[in-house]
């Protein structure tokens, strides 16, 4: 949402504040569509060439985000740290094998089931089952440490992964002024085999020529560096739901009580997103 107001603001001010200064729309609508074709059909043919299938299509779900923002909301987050918190439960209270059906079968599991926004996210899922699958299997024997350090890499393989289509727009952002010049280059060159025609003419062909460099400013400080900027953010809050699942298992795993375990898990999260310790409290409860 935010993001298309931008985008509107962005284009209001620019073009309202040319044509207020006294400058024609003409010349630049009349150069728009062949300079924009060179520019965005160079950075789609250079993405192309730089990037597999598989992050091509992650690129297409980051510019999404960016539009759409964060994945997870305040709920997942509350949700995510109670999910996590009552498997631990059952893993301290009952034991590994009471456990196992619940991380090995989780797309049947009575508390997964009380989540389903959480039970279909395959990364999450994975995020939570992971682990504690490794903890039936060694009857709950396994050093906290070691189960600490698979999370981190879990967690370090997957925020690599989100950052893939925000390093590939920053790209495009420091491409496009390069590509612009590309543009008014042509430009330039299709100018001067043109040296014999009148001025007015020739004050067309560079006008437009200089649309070229003008759209490719526009495109990396405008659009495509915000962009990039945006989906950053979003990302950030969205990785603090594997922190939160984190801060969970490791803590219990520790032998805190459960207060302190919500606390820890509570208290990593931004601020702005961050729940009340009464309201984790109230709902591990029932209430």
């Amino acid at each position: 949402m935010y993001a298309g107001i931008g985008i509107v603001v962005l284009l209001v001010m620019v073009f309202g504040g040319y044509t207020l200064a006294g400058g024609a729309m003409g010349p630049i609508l009349a150069a728009l569509p062949l300079e924009m074709m060179m520019i965005m059909g160079a950075a789609i043919g250079a993405t192309i060439i730089g990037n597999s299938m598989h992050e091509l299509k992650l690129l297409g779900g980051g510019l999404g985000k960016v539009f759409k923002g964060q994945k997870y909301t305040d709920e997942d987050h509350l949700d995510v740290i109670a999910l996590t918190s009552k498997l631990m439960k059952v893993l301290r209270s009952e034991g590994a094998v009471a456990l196992e059906s619940h991380v090995t079968e989780p797309e049947t599991s009575a508390i997964f089931s009380e989540y389903p926004r959480l039970q279909k996210d395959q990364v999450i899922v994975d995020m939570i089952c992971d682990p504690l699958t490794l903890m039936v299997v060694s009857s709950g024997t396994l050093d906290t440490h070691a189960v600490e350090d698979v999370i981190d890499n879990a967690i370090k393989t997957q925020l690599h992964e989100m950052q893939e289509p925000e390093h590939a727009i920053q790209s495009l952002a420091d491409a496009f002024p390069a590509l612009g010049i590309v543009a008014a280059v042509l430009g330039i060159i299709k100018t001067m085999g043109a040296i014999d025609q009148p001025p007015a003419i020739l004050g067309k062909m560079i006008g437009g020529a200089l649309v070229g460099t003008f759209l490719g400013v526009l495109l990396a400080y405008g659009f495509a560096g915000p962009m990039a900027s945006r989906l950053k953010q979003v990302n950030a809050h969205d990785q603090q739901i594997y922190h939160s699942i984190k801060q969970v298992i490791v803590a219990s795993l520790h032998g805190h009580p459960q207060p302190l375990v919500l606390e820890a898990a509570r208290s990593g999260l931004p601020p702005t997103h961050r729940p009340k310790l009464t309201d984790l409290l109230d709902m591990m409860r029932g209430k």
